[in-house]
């Protein structure tokens, strides 16, 4: 971040804006971006201005900007307790401050560039360097941000169903909602906010949660103002330590005939190629399943109706067991010619641990032949442990085939052909 003369040119996050998605943070590669239960904030000591957070946000909530003087630079204390942004200084609160001229804005004369610190040494493999920030050049345009959370729309559900197998305590609803009359036009990749009702501890509303959208285009059920969501019920942290997720239990005991409060939708970059000869790659484990099947179920429409002509679609799905793994039934009944699938479970007794990465090397050669190819799109959903070694995998492939990895891995994030959404 450039200081100049005592100034700064403050990152900040609006917080009305924002919807808690973590995308933010997950994709800063100086880790400068922290949370809590509140906001999400920029450290204005270790931000350098980067830009790489701003495509990738889904509301825009990350685009923000103040001058500041650098004594009266926004503590993460103070950002964390926000509500809402504060006012810009004035010009006359800067020129008093001694950081501004009476026409020129900041003065340009005592300015001094901070470069970022290098600890000399090979630099760490940044899976998020390699993730596009830009959709496919085919993809259908998005809609975005059709509703804030001061104007958010009611949907009625139609629909909740436990989609992986009953009598299991991991439990992942298929969830329907009907917009009715209000438009809310979607794309495969995207997602939704859902407000829980009620308040937290502290008396405030809840924030949107995020969810990714599993139907396609055209609705869960074709020619319907409807969007599906895939919602796993959250019973415990990630320390094993129980807990009760207050959206995700919302969601999964809903009933039909309720209605819910919906901000979005978000997402312009994770867009699926219209490209008739593009294939597509997914990789992804538990719900981040839900983007794969909206993908898929347009793809299998378009076929059923005549109007596709080719793209190969490869799965890489990952879960503990089949049991947990949502649309298991459904994966079965698809066609081997339409979808080629490949499951990877890590908590089968008696077994060795198996990951999507995995199973990514068991197939290094046709995975290479997609690499090479430049109508081949990745798309990587799920937890952001798995990330980094779906991105290694990559480029091993890409490595063992022969492939330069720097050429092939900037040309996918150049041509938006790898998309990375993990949280």
């Amino acid at each position: 971040m450039a200081v100049e003369a005592g100034v700064i040119r403050q990152h900040l996050i609006d917080p009305e804006i924002c919807i808690r998605c973590n995308t933010c943070e997950a994709t800063c590669p100086v880790n400068a971006i922290t949370h809590d239960d509140n906001n999400y904030v920029v450290r204005a000591d270790v931000c350098n201005g980067c830009m790489a957070c701003i495509s990738p946000c889904p509301t825009g909530s990350i685009d923000n900007w103040r001058n500041m003087p650098l004594q009266r630079a926004y503590s993460i204390e103070e950002q964390l307790g926000w509500e809402e942004l504060p006012p810009e200084l004035s010009a006359e609160e800067l020129e008093a401050a001694g950081v501004m001229d009476a026409g020129s804005g900041i003065d340009a004369a005592t300015k001094v560039e901070v470069e970022p610190v290098v600890t000399p040494g090979e630099a760490p493999f940044m899976s998020t360097s390699y993730g596009a920030t830009t959709p496919p050049w085919s993809a259908a345009h998005a809609y975005t941000n059709l509703y804030a959370p001061k104007r958010p729309v009611r949907a009625t559900v139609t629909g909740n169903f436990n989609c992986t197998e009953a009598g299991f305590e991991s439990e992942t609803h298929h969830v329907v909602l009907d917009f009715g009359a209000m438009p809310f036009p979607v794309l495969e990749g995207q997602s939704i906010g859902i407000v829980p009702p009620g308040t937290d501890a502290l008396g405030k509303a809840h924030h949107p949660r995020q969810y990714s959208i599993a139907s396609p285009r055209n609705g869960e059920r074709p020619g319907y103002n409807n969007v599906s969501l895939t919602v796993k019920r959250v019973t415990q942290d990630h320390q094993g330590n129980a807990v009760r997720g207050i959206a995700s239990n919302y969601v999964c005991d809903l009933k039909v005939g309720d209605t819910v409060t919906v901000v979005g939708p978000f997402g312009s970059t994770f867009l699926m190629p219209n490209h008739p000869k593009s294939h597509i790659v997914m990789i992804c484990t538990g719900t981040g399943s839900a983007p794969m099947r909206a993908m898929t179920e347009w793809r299998r429409r378009l076929r059923k109706s005549g109007k596709f002509e080719g793209g190969k679609l490869m799965l890489f799905f990952g879960a503990r067991s089949q049991q947990e793994l949502p649309y298991f039934g459904p994966l079965q009944t698809l066609p081997k010619d339409f979808i080629d699938i490949n499951l990877a479970f890590s908590r089968i007794p008696g077994q060795p641990r198996r990951y999507v990465q995995d199973a990514m090397r068991e197939r290094a050669a046709d995975l290479a032949a997609l690499l090479a190819d430049g109508n081949t799109h990745f798309y990587v959903c799920g937890l952001k442990s798995m990330e980094e070694g779906v991105v290694l995998a990559l480029r091993d492939v890409a490595t063992g085939a022969g492939l330069d990895w720097d050429t092939v891995g900037a040309a996918l994030k150049k041509e938006g052909r790898l998309h990375l959404e993990t949280y």
